[in-house]
């Protein structure tokens, strides 16, 4: 199995590895793990802990009354959840996390991370700095995902997603995290309407694909 680095995450950006260990022991980092499609929070929980995915991948979802589904994000190895709420300070959560595989999840207790250490980490200034970047950066995220979801049609949706995709890739063909129900889900359309309309972009020559993997002309 691969060697988990500390120092390919966001949030240790900067560090060596034996300065990534020292912060994870002042900060009480806890390891847990969670079976595919298992919960690891529930929308109305308040929490006090960051996650930071080990192995596997988690999805953020939003839920309503009558049990839809909606895609928030997913995060993969390496990636942080839940930090938005954590560092609210007993906000509900509006969404939950749950494991899409078998999962090793890494928790942080905000609190040490967001007042100063008894024990005077010369580090922890440093991923103070590198939480707000992660922060901010998925308020980017998100903000570009509300522009997938105001276009009007399917069509326009989904040409909003992928030229996002391919911009984002820097080349016309790639892959993306999404089978068809989790496109479905993120894009918040039908699925069947989803796959008839991709199906259709393909006739006309608009797109090409197999399975996530695309190509745009």
């Amino acid at each position: 199995m691969k060697k988990f680095h500390f120092t390919e995450t966001s949030l240790f950006w900067g560090f060596s590895e034996e300065e990534a260990e020292s912060v994870l022991k002042c900060l009480s980092a806890v390891n847990k793990t969670y079976k595919k499609d298992e919960y690891i929070f529930r929308m109305g929980d308040t929490i006090t802990s960051v996650g930071m995915v080990l192995t596997g991948s988690v999805q953020v979802i939003r839920e309503d009354y009558w049990g839809n589904r909606q895609i928030i994000a997913v995060m993969g190895e390496g990636q942080l959840f839940g930090e938005s709420y954590a560092c609210a300070g007993g906000e509900p959560l509006m969404v939950s996390v749950m494991a899409e595989e078998n999962t090793e999840v890494l928790f942080l207790e905000v609190g040490r991370l967001l007042t100063v250490c008894s024990m005077a980490c010369r580090f922890h200034s440093r991923v103070i700095q590198n939480l707000l970047k992660v922060i901010a950066g998925r308020n980017l995220t998100l903000t570009t995902k509300i522009d997938h979801m105001s276009k009007k049609t399917i069509r326009e949706k989904v040409l909003s997603y992928l030229s996002y995709q391919a911009e984002k890739q820097g080349k016309n063909r790639f892959e993306i995290p999404f089978n068809r129900q989790q496109l479905a889900d993120y894009l918040a359309v039908d699925r069947s309407a989803l796959s008839a309309e991709l199906s259709k972009m393909q006739k006309e020559k608009l797109i090409s694909y197999d399975r996530n993997h695309f190509n745009l002309p």
